[in-house]
């Protein structure tokens, strides 16, 4: 779907830079626009820099509502199959797959895991997930533009085609490493939680509020680290609350099992409620 954004007031923008060969006309355009509609372009924004400000806005506002409208089709699919949807998102390196992989090696024989793998490139991380009884469809969103920088629910739909959702009690959609896009797009998950690395600093909630914003649960992980770190637990905990009072914290060790005990028992709190 390309790069676009949702922001806090819910519009939309895009990174995606036009092509248009008729620069002298839409210029023209936008600049009677800005003396026509002065509180529109206020509550838009600034898009000057945009060939079509306007016009893109609508653009986008079709393209969310359709992935909105395909996630809600997901999500009703996975309700008709009795199955809690999961999308688990964090920046890069954050250590999402190895709480996943220590995720999946406590559940197997208790709940019936699927797991959405999504990479701009390689089977790296579904491999690292293999063998630990978890069904696992791959997507990697490396053709999109120049590497989708998220999920969205037509890819969703594609993925689920590859689970049997059947045999299955929860599915995890591992989203691609980033903190700003994957917040951005509903698809169709129950519950949003993320991963957040002790090494990433406390400053992240106030400098990426709509991740923040949009979980029930930050798991704050590499706890293990705190010996060797200035890292402030309490000044991070005060900066999530500023944007996102209701969010859960579990401290974890994704490497050592720290903590983990916390996280499985919300996850078990999803299924009891579907």
């Amino acid at each position: 779907m390309g790069r676009f954004h949702r922001h806090d007031d819910g519009h939309e923008d895009s990174t995606a830079h036009s092509h248009s060969h008729e620069h002298e006309h839409e210029h023209e355009h936008e600049h009677e626009h800005e003396h026509e509609h002065p509180a529109l372009d206020a509550h838009l924004g600034d898009h000057s820099g945009y060939q079509t400000g306007r016009e893109r806005i609508e653009i986008l506002e079709d393209i969310y509502a359709e992935n909105d409208r395909l996630a809600a089709a997901n999500r009703a699919a996975l309700d008709a199959a009795g199955v809690h949807a999961v999308n688990l998102m964090s920046s890069p390196g954050s250590g999402k797959t190895t709480l996943l992989a220590r995720t999946l090696a406590a559940l197997a024989g208790t709940v019936r895991v699927g797991v959405i793998e999504g990479d701009i490139e390689t089977p790296l991380d579904a491999e690292r997930l293999g063998g630990l009884g978890a069904q696992i469809s791959l997507l990697n969103t490396g053709d999109g533009f120049g590497g989708e920088c998220h999920l969205d629910a037509p890819m969703i739909a594609k993925a689920l085609r590859g689970l049997d959702l059947g045999s299955l009690d929860l599915i995890i959609v591992e989203n691609v490493g980033n903190l700003v896009c994957p917040a951005e797009f509903d698809v169709g998950e129950h519950r949003k939680a993320m991963v957040y690395a002790i090494t990433e600093g406390e400053d992240k909630p106030l400098k990426y509020p709509v991740m923040f914003r949009s979980v029930s649960v930050v798991v704050v992980n590499k706890t293990d680290l705190a010996p060797y770190l200035d890292f402030d637990m309490d000044l991070f905990r005060r900066n999530l609350t500023a944007v996102n009072p209701q969010a859960e914290v579990v401290e974890v060790s994704a490497r050592t099992g720290a903590g983990v005990d916390a996280w499985l028992a919300w996850l078990s709190g999803g299924l009891t409620t579907t």
